[in-house]
């Protein structure tokens, strides 16, 4: 590796910024969710970066070494376990694993695949978030003495969900065939869940299992509607 970060953080973690010293890899697809990632790395003091793949991810394991990486379980090239399983087996390992999914039954198979811990989306306490890293960090990258747990709650800008919005009409134009439905049905009904976008969700549940134009022009319908209003919703 060309680059990596050092197992000891650059700088030491504080009671207000646990995690500083730190850099966060989130393998995420959605860019609503990763931007509340990148919230709470920020108020956390580590530093991030994103891969929006499984591919990507591993582009960047190849020359960055991350503290943590935070592995959504449903990517567009494949499962995250699979990548779980890659890094609990690469030596030295990453320190910190966790898995992240909008459907909580799928922990058991995180956990069981070599994740550290795992965050249910919509991943919105920043307590929450820094919690799952620390407990699973070595004593002395944690910080001295003890530190207050934050109630505070993470709102992304609305606009990264009109980037997933937009990104899913950039995959309907690859075509209208069930493997390309069946992700853009867990994707888009995941991140409509996070925002509270209630008739998305519906939407975009209803298209699972299905084919062709016709199937997805209620939701295509309802991606326009939510576009042309700048997502008044």
């Amino acid at each position: 590796m060309s680059e990596l970060d050092s197992l000891a953080p650059q700088r030491a973690p504080t009671n207000s910024r646990p995690l500083l010293g730190m850099t966060v890899l989130a393998v995420e697809d959605s860019r609503y969710a990763s931007e509340a990632l990148r919230l709470m790395c920020l108020r956390s003091g580590a530093r991030i970066r994103r891969a929006d793949c499984l591919r990507s991810a591993r582009r960047h394991l190849q020359v960055y070494r991350p503290s943590v990486v935070i592995i959504d379980l449903g990517l567009p090239d494949g499962p995250g376990a699979e990548l779980i399983e890659e890094l609990d087996r690469v030596s030295p390992r990453v320190g910190v694993i966790i898995a992240t999914s909008g459907d909580a039954t799928a922990e058991d198979a995180a956990l069981k695949a070599g994740a550290d811990g795992f965050l249910l989306k919509p991943i919105e306490s920043l307590g929450t978030f820094q919690q799952q890293i620390l407990r699973h960090l070595p004593a002395d990258r944690r910080p001295n003495g003890p530190y207050a747990i934050t109630d505070e709650v993470i709102s992304p800008d609305p606009l990264a969900y009109r980037d997933d919005l937009e990104h899913v009409l950039n995959l309907l134009d690859g075509g209208h065939d069930a493997p390309v439905l069946a992700y853009i049905s867990q994707f888009l009904s995941g991140v409509a869940h996070s925002v509270s976008d209630g008739a998305m969700v519906q939407a975009a549940t209803k298209i699972a299992g299905e084919t062709g134009a016709d199937a997805v022009a209620p939701m295509v319908a309802l991606i326009e509607k939510r576009l042309q209003t700048r997502l008044a919703i």
